[in-house]
């Protein structure tokens, strides 16, 4: 799938007054964005990234799968951090519906595409780069699952896993790469306890293997560069991600909250210090 146009947020009532002298106009059809050293609330703003603090005082974060569950709250989360975020999703129903609850912020830019096309991944590192100037943080949510086994599995859709899970959080590293070692930037991977336990014939937990062992690997070709690397292991969360699936299972369950919690501090650890595995489960969840 090819990256479609960038949607325009229209800034809420709120914010239409705030912006009305001497304010550049932004490219067209890419949302605006705060003014440089303020936070959302208006202060002064501090980041740190994996490196060194960033010259920026607001962060500049790019999120994949970010309509739905774990990624919508994380870019909520995000936002009110102070961060400038860049948003994509395959569904643009989905994230407009997103950038409505939140009020239509300005710092908001949403970009629909498929997390595993290359072009709409570098498509949307450029245009994030072109609205605000810089790129601090990537974080590889978007991934799905199916009860598929390699036993018996469907083709296709073991295909498009391994292609959604796989694939493109690598794209998203490979496009974003030259941006975070100027910024001396995070790289945040959102992977699944699936991925350190076995599990007979599932291939998603095949995938998120295959996440881990990335996480690993990127750290290690970039820890050099002031570049840090997390993965998030979360267990059972009660998100849409279940929904194709019969609903989330019975039992203790994560909230997208909590996992956005966990990203949240991952992505504020001061300049120097590099958190590498997260591990989050539900009290209750044994495996």
């Amino acid at each position: 799938m090819s990256l479609r146009p960038a949607l325009r947020v229209p800034p809420s009532q709120e914010h239409r007054g705030e912006h009305r002298t001497r304010r550049r106009r932004p490219p067209a059809g890419i949302p605006g964005c705060l003014a440089a050293g303020r936070r959302a609330d208006g202060r002064p703003a501090r980041t740190s990234t994996g490196g060194t603090v960033s010259a920026s005082p607001t962060p500049v974060t790019l999120i994949t799968g970010g309509s739905t569950g774990i990624g919508a709250e994380t870019v909520r989360r995000l936002l009110k951090a102070g961060h400038r975020v860049t948003a994509t999703g395959r569904d643009a129903d989905r994230l407009r519906a997103v950038a409505r609850a939140l009020g239509d912020p300005e710092e908001l830019l949403l970009l629909p595409g498929d997390a595993a096309d290359a072009g709409a991944v570098e498509e949307a590192v450029r245009a994030t780069v072109q609205r605000f100037g810089r790129l601090d943080n990537v974080i590889a949510n978007a991934g799905h699952s199916t009860h598929d086994s390699v036993a018996d599995g469907d083709p296709e859709l073991m295909r498009s896993m391994l292609l959604t899970n796989v694939l493109g959080p690598t794209l998203l590293i490979r496009a974003s790469l030259e941006e975070l070692r100027k910024s001396r930037g995070r790289i945040v991977l959102v992977g699944s306890v699936a991925g350190l336990k076995y599990s007979p014939g599932n291939f998603y937990s095949v995938t998120k293997w295959a996440v881990h062992a990335l996480a690993e690997n990127t750290r290690m070709l970039v820890t050099e560069s002031g570049v840090g690397v997390s993965l998030i292991a979360p267990g059972k969360v009660d998100t849409p991600f279940w929904d194709t699936r019969g609903g989330t299972p019975p039992g203790p369950a994560l909230s997208a909250e909590n996992i956005a919690d966990g990203i949240m501090w991952v992505l504020g650890q001061p300049a120097g210090v590099d958190v590498n595995t997260v591990t989050i489960r539900p009290t209750g969840q044994a495996n």
